[in-house]
C-alpha cells in the first residue's frame, strides 16, 4: 500500500492539508488550478458567496471532465476500428 502524503495548500484564501498518495507537486498543482478557476468565477460573479463559488468550480471541473472522456471514448472506439 502506498505511503499518504499531507500537503498543506491555499484555495480562495483557506488553508486546507490534503491527504492522499500523490506527490505533493501534483497536489499543489490541482489545488492551483481550483483557485485560480475558484477566482475567475468570482471576478465574473462578485456577488456570489464562497459556497456557490464552490458549487460552479465543481460543476465547471465535472463538465469539463465529462467532455473529456466522451472525447477520449470516442478516441479508443475510432482506434479500435483501426485494428
Amino acid at each position: 500500500m502506498a505511503e499518504k502524503n499531507r500537503t498543506s495548500v491555499g484555495i480562495y484564501g483557506q488553508q486546507y492539508t490534503i491527504i492522499g498518495t500523490d506527490p505533493a507537486n501534483h497536489i499543489r498543482y490541482v489545488a492551483s488550478l481550483v483557485d485560480e478557476k475558484m477566482r475567475e468565477i468570482s471576478s465574473r460573479n462578485p456577488g456570489l458567496d464562497t459556497s456557490k463559488v464552490a458549487v460552479l468550480t465543481a460543476i465547471n471541473a465535472v463538465h469539463d471532465f465529462i467532455k473529456l472522456k466522451e472525447q477520449y471514448e470516442l478516441l479508443e472506439k475510432e482506434y479500435k476500428l483501426k485494428d
